[in-house]
């Protein structure tokens, strides 16, 4: 972790995906490409929502990503690229606090 870093300058971005293999290609894009440190992937999530007027109760994985906030526009741009949705979930929350040998890990793994 940069010396000026601090807990909140960290993001978990959760994404939602229609499969198990969408969740696995998108979560590897980001990793390969070093935007994200790591991607949990939650199978078998249950999501009930609203999509163009109806009401949907379908079956998606999640995927749990760690980063850093200033990276969260390129991830944004990346998921988009991938996704077979055409509005993904994507959404960050910055961290109050973590583990610093985490957090260090996490900042020496992304881009900079």
């Amino acid at each position: 972790m940069d010396m000026d870093a601090q807990p909140d300058d960290y993001i978990m971005i959760f994404i939602t995906a229609g499969s198990e293999p969408e969740g696995e290609k998108i979560a590897r894009g980001l990793v390969e490409k070093k935007v994200v440190a790591c991607v949990n992937i939650i199978p078998k999530i249950r999501s009930i929502y609203w999509w163009d007027g109806k009401l949907c109760d379908d079956e998606e994985v999640l995927l749990i990503a760690k980063s850093r906030k200033h990276l969260f526009p390129a991830i944004c741009t990346m998921v988009k690229e991938l996704h077979s949705y055409q509005v993904p979930e994507v959404i960050a929350l910055s961290l109050m606090d973590g583990s610093k040998d985490y957090l260090k890990w996490v900042g020496d793994t992304v881009k900079t």
